[in-house]
């Protein structure tokens, strides 16, 4: 399990990123949480933002596809390895 607050998988697309959290409720049973960011340059330094303009919506949603995608394969991987477990 991963620390509090630290990402187990980030996706970037261009200046987009989204990151994946894992969470684990007090039963036991593992959930995903994510945070869509965006990252600008302002002067010499790159700062992050949690708005997003019109360009960059479609870009969103393939993120949020791409993460989508990887938390389900996570959660089959997960199955999977219970059911050997229990087949054991």
């Amino acid at each position: 399990m991963s620390q509090e607050n630290t990402p187990i998988h980030r996706i970037r697309l261009s200046t987009l990123s989204v990151a994946i959290f894992e969470n684990e409720t007090d039963g036991g049973q593992i959930f995903y949480n994510t945070q869509f960011s965006r990252s600008y340059r302002s002067g010499d330094n790159w700062k992050q933002t949690r708005s997003f303009g019109k360009d960059d919506l479609l870009n969103l949603a393939k993120l949020a596809d791409l993460a989508h995608s990887w938390i389900h394969e996570q959660q089959t991987l997960r199955s999977a390895t219970v059911r050997d477990d229990e087949a054991a």
